[in-house]
């Protein structure tokens, strides 16, 4: 089966299964995560305490991490809940928001993937660059980095940690170490909405829920979004902005067909 053909096949699995898919993130965009999970066909919860991770991700197809609003009680939450998910075979997902702003934020993405070794990383080029011990600009917890040679890093990074890495950006790269796949889907807007990177996450972490090949899922999560954002985009009409937008981006995911990501996935291998 060839990958566009995997890729609309793991969107009908997760529509047919809703994979339940354990959060714990940031209190900035923990609604709008739940909310995408939801309009993709998957079923989200968002525990984070202590005293309830490991049960909850023994219900879960996948677990998603992310680093958005660090705490330590968040902290060691993740790294009870991310060890019985790899004790139960549950995919782990990490979204290093921020990497390199702190050194909280350093240390913590560091141990999880020492300690975790997530199934897949998706970040920005800045947070990818610091994970890959480059030198990167960012701004709080944007991205200020050129992506040059981003396949490269990339594939480098994926190799060394024995997991997908996916870039998200003007044009996102997905690798599993030996393949590289592009992506060109998006709009530009999708920046001007707090959250698009951790929906984008919690998208592929849905993916990861219903399937063993975690290199298409992350494509799929990350071209779901992209596909998404210009059909909301396109969609706008004069004196309408980033509120509009921001719901009809839930509108889009939620209709999002196979055959649309078919017709208008802008996806190339290298």
């Amino acid at each position: 089966m060839e990958l566009r053909e995997k890729i609309l096949a793991n969107l009908n699995l997760v529509k047919e299964k809703s994979p339940l898919i354990h959060h714990i993130t940031n209190y900035v965009t923990v609604n709008d995560c739940a909310n995408i999970v939801l309009a993709i066909g998957g079923s989200p919860v968002m525990a984070d305490d202590l005293e309830e991770v490991a049960e909850m991700v023994g219900f879960a197809s996948a677990l998603v991490l992310n680093i958005g609003t660090l705490n330590a009680r968040t902290i060691e939450s993740m790294l009870v809940a991310g060890l019985r998910a790899k004790a139960l075979g549950v995919p782990v997902i990490l979204d290093p928001v921020g990497v390199g702003a702190t050194k909280l934020r350093t240390n913590t993405a560091e141990k999880l993937i020492r300690e975790l070794k997530p199934e897949v990383i998706r970040g920005n080029m800045s947070e990818v660059k610091i994970l890959a011990g480059l030198e990167a600009a960012i701004k709080g917890v944007d991205s200020l980095a050129d992506e040059q040679d981003s396949s490269i890093i990339a594939k480098k990074l994926a190799s060394e940690l024995s997991c997908v890495i996916a870039i998200t950006g003007k044009t996102d790269v997905v690798s599993d170490g030996s393949q590289v796949c592009l992506l060109d889907n998006g709009h530009r807007i999708l920046a001007d909405v707090t959250g698009t990177g951790c929906m984008t996450t919690s998208l592929v972490g849905t993916f990861c829920g219903v399937t063993k090949d975690y290199y298409t899922a992350a494509i799929a999560g990350i071209i779901s979004m992209g596909l998404a954002g210009e059909i909301a985009q396109a969609s706008l009409r004069h004196g309408e902005g980033v509120g509009t937008f921001r719901a009809r981006l839930f509108d889009s995911i939620y209709n999002l067909t196979p055959e649309t990501l078919a017709r208008e996935g802008k996806i190339s291998n290298e």
